[in-house]
């Protein structure tokens, strides 16, 4: 999640629905500026007793952000605590829970986002070595309650936290107990945006399954791949799910700004502090009529904060954000940018992918995204009318091979002449095995761990 810096009172006051658009419009750039930006979650643990770090003991959290800095990033400070760094990589910054979470730095292409993944990875395996803390990548915390774990000091958190058990049953699970992999990519237009957005859109369970990696919880399975996915579900209806509306005819810019218009607020953020608004309108504060701010219009940098605050399994900001993966260890942080880059930014494999999802009906494709969480590639994928056709297992390979296409079309090399298509090879493992990650870390769980998952933690996950 972003983290806010300073008040920004001095940039434009929205006085107009025209300007709702401009951020989204502002994206648009031609395809030599498209640009990569890939985030990634992992949590934090110590290595003596697998507690989940709280942020002020010694050792923790605000202690690994310090030792963070010798590597040149720069804090971030929000009432008196590091929250964030900044750097050349982008930010490192902190989920609810203490999740670390590395938000790149846009790049030109796949080889940059891996070594910036490396050193990254570098860096906080040397400060945990000599802490006292490693990483799990996964979906979810394996074995922890949410009362076993520390809540970060951010004001926009304890904002979310009172709310969330208000709109839905998960919503607490999803910030204390959930890591994922994301990717933001860009667009050249309005009509490229829609085209990648519902390309995307369809398959993001596609992606769901192929990284699903949440089988436990609370030390047991949970009868899901992906529990993480499932969390979204109960999470918050208002601003989460598959928007059907994405799909009709005539979507664009303003029909996403009428979709954040109806989606609730949860702050303001002014003076270096955040302002509870949950449930309320952002339409009352286009009127001067928001109850905690009577009289006050909002600035274009609210609205890009209310932005940020809805959870579809595609966000539209000023780029696209694939929002449907499970965190994972590095060869799979590499292969979400791989597989969604070869998707969407090759023209002939775009097309080819549409051409693929463009006869779904939106009941097929709700369905689709209801299975993925449990069912993984034996979920069924929709055609016309409501009836199924087959599996995601039967359309698997053949999205990884128009990804593969694409990405060789873009024939970006690395310094030894590489293409980009050598980091889609964990997912083409994936479909050559025919199991996720979450059925082999269950294959273990069942055999040789023999249903001790403490185990987990000997994983070498990064």
């Amino acid at each position: 999640m972003s983290t806010r810096e300073v008040s920004d009172r001095e940039d434009p006051m929205v006085e107009s629905l025209d300007q709702l658009a401009a951020p989204m419009a502002a994206g648009e750039k031609p395809r030599e500026a498209w640009r990569i930006g890939t985030e990634h979650e992992k949590f934090v643990y110590d290595t003596a007793d697998h507690h989940a770090p709280s942020y002020d003991e010694p050792g923790g959290i605000r202690d690994l952000l310090g030792e963070l800095t010798q590597f040149g990033w720069e804090p971030i400070v929000e009432g008196g605590n590091v929250i964030a760094l900044k750097g050349a990589d982008g930010n490192v910054s902190l989920e609810p829970a203490g999740q670390l979470e590395l938000s790149g730095a846009p790049l030109e292409n796949l080889h940059q986002t891996c070594a910036e993944t490396e050193r990254h990875l570098t860096q906080v395996k040397a400060i945990g070595e000599r802490i006292g803390k490693a990483y799990l990548g996964l979906g979810m915390w394996p074995d922890k309650t949410r009362a076993e774990l520390p809540i970060m000091p951010k004001g926009r958190y304890e904002i979310m936290l009172r709310h969330m058990p208000r709109v839905g049953s998960l919503g607490l699970d999803m910030m204390l107990r959930t890591c994922t992999i994301q990717v933001n990519l860009d667009y050249s237009s309005e009509a490229d945006m829609v085209k990648k957005f519902r390309t995307s859109l369809a398959l993001q369970p596609l992606a769901t399954a192929l990284f699903a990696n949440s089988p436990f919880t609370e030390g047991k399975p949970n009868g899901y791949l992906s529990y993480r996915s499932h969390i979204w579900s109960d999470t918050d209806p208002q601003r989460t799910g598959m928007l059907p509306f994405v799909f009709e005819d005539g979507f664009g810019y303003e029909r996403y700004v009428d979709y954040m218009l109806d989606v609730p607020m949860y702050f303001v953020f002014r003076d270096g502090k955040y302002i509870d608004a949950s449930g309320l309108s952002f339409r009352d504060f286009l009127k001067g009529e928001l109850s905690v701010l009577p009289g006050e219009l909002p600035r274009l940098s609210d609205w890009t904060d209310h932005l940020s605050t809805a959870f579809p399994e595609v966000r539209l900001k000023s780029f696209l954000e694939m929002r449907g993966a499970d965190g994972g260890p590095s060869g799979r942080i590499c292969a979400l940018p791989a597989l969604w880059v070869g998707l969407l930014y090759d023209q002939g494999a775009l097309d080819a992918a549409w051409d693929l999802v463009k006869d779904w009906d939106m009941e097929g494709r709700e369905l689709l995204r209801s299975s993925a969480p449990r069912l993984g590639l034996d979920s069924p994928i929709p055609t016309s009318g409501g009836k199924t056709g087959g599996t995601l297992r039967d359309i698997a390979a053949q999205v990884v091979e128009i990804s593969r296409s694409g990405l060789a079309s873009r024939a970006r090399l690395n310094a030894g002449g590489d293409n980009e298509t050598g980091y889609l090879e964990p997912l083409a493992e994936i479909v050559a095995s025919g199991k996720v990650p979450a059925q082999k870390l269950l294959d273990l769980y069942n055999g040789e761990w023999g249903g001790d998952l403490s185990k987990i933690y000997a994983l070498k996950t990064f």
